[in-house]
């Protein structure tokens, strides 16, 4: 997918309030800096508080983004809190065949019979458990990051882990960045592509 690149993605990203929605979708919008492309990362909030839905959206391209408004249609979905597939459509406007990539110990056959997605890969990945374990706190954006380069190819994973440093090193220990990196290593090795 990365090489033959020459027209926009849009990815869109559903989570709640406090899960590094806006993060990830800045982290991976900046990456494709690294690798020459062009980029937009739009945050989409809603009610601004922890715990409430939000949405982020970024756009990857190999020329320059014209359009500056939320993702309507995007390629792919990256669902950082599973439990909104329950009352939120997270297939609407997805241009076939897209790709989900979702937080959840189910596989991704159970997801696409879930969410009635039958086109394009869904990928999975216990997220949540992988940023307890490495974090000590729910906040799987990151190793979301890492099963989303995983399940896509949207770009290089060094491109990612490059800036995960950099971005989580300006505010963060050293420690909790080296966390960071492990939880993204750990979900790039454990992402299920169905």
């Amino acid at each position: 997918m990365e090489s033959a690149m020459s027209e926009t993605l849009e990815v869109r990203f559903h989570g709640r309030g406090g899960q590094g929605v806006v993060t990830a979708a800045k982290i991976l919008a900046e990456a494709a800096m690294k690798e020459g492309k062009y980029f937009q990362a739009l945050p989409d909030y809603g009610g601004e508080r922890m715990g409430a839905p939000i949405r982020a959206y970024a756009r990857i391209s190999s020329t320059p983004i014209l359009p500056h408004c939320l993702v309507t249609e995007p390629d792919m979905v990256v669902v950082i809190d599973s439990t909104l597939i329950d009352f939120i459509d997270v297939t609407e406007g997805i241009r076939e065949p897209g790709i989900f990539v979702i937080n959840t110990h189910l596989s991704p056959r159970e997801v696409r019979s879930k969410i009635h997605y039958t086109k394009g890969k869904v990928a999975t990945v216990d997220a949540t458990h992988i940023a307890l374990h490495t974090l000590k706190r729910n906040i799987p954006n990151v190793p979301m990051l890492g099963a989303l380069v995983k399940a896509t190819d949207i770009m290089k994973k060094e491109s990612l882990v490059d800036l995960v440093k950099y971005k989580l090193g300006t505010t963060m220990s050293p420690k909790v960045v080296q966390a960071n990196i492990e939880a993204f290593n750990l979900a790039f090795n454990e992402c299920q592509i169905g």
